[in-house]
């Protein structure tokens, strides 16, 4: 039986880092350079997070994060995944996340794609995230995307790209 592979979207498939500073720069003027955020939260790093998290559109324009597609169809391919996003906060971004997923994904079935508040009651093999709290409640093998806010976390295996993924898994 295959194992089952839980993919975060949110700074794992979808590049909200560069989503958040363009709409910083769009509506501040200020270019945030990334190596300022290393180590702060998203509210810490950007002034507008809430804001723009809770505008239309801002899950559905972001970045695909390189080398994502390529990567998810090789776990697709040798294991049983599934998307699971923490989107029950913000409602407007369920429908958003489905039509991103949809478009850059289209072998993910929508049986493989699970919108929730939270992680923990998910079961899996394995966890890829960049949030350690999503991964601290959970017990399989667990590897932390890199990340600006995570950049100084120790605690778990650290993959810094989908090839990194590819090269593990």
């Amino acid at each position: 039986m295959k194992q089952q592979v839980l993919v975060d979207m949110d700074g794992v498939l979808a590049d909200v880092y560069t989503q958040f500073i363009d709409w910083e720069y769009r509506e501040s003027g200020i270019q945030l350079a990334i190596e300022s955020l290393y180590g702060k939260t998203e509210n810490e790093a950007f002034p507008s997070c809430d804001k723009h998290v809770r505008s239309t559109g801002f899950f559905r324009t972001a970045p695909v994060i390189p080398g994502s597609i390529e990567g998810l169809k090789y776990l697709n391919e040798k294991y049983k995944v599934l998307i699971v996003s923490s989107a029950t906060e913000y409602p407007q971004s369920l429908i958003e996340k489905q039509e991103w997923l949809n478009e850059y994904f289209p072998f993910i079935t929508w049986e493989q794609m699970i919108f929730c508040g939270r992680k923990d009651s998910i079961k899996g093999d394995i966890m890829i995230d960049d949030h350690p709290k999503n991964l601290s409640v959970f017990d399989g093998e667990r590897y932390i995307f890199t990340q600006p806010h995570n950049m100084f976390i120790t605690d778990y295996m650290r993959v810094n790209s989908w090839k990194d993924i590819i090269d593990t898994l």
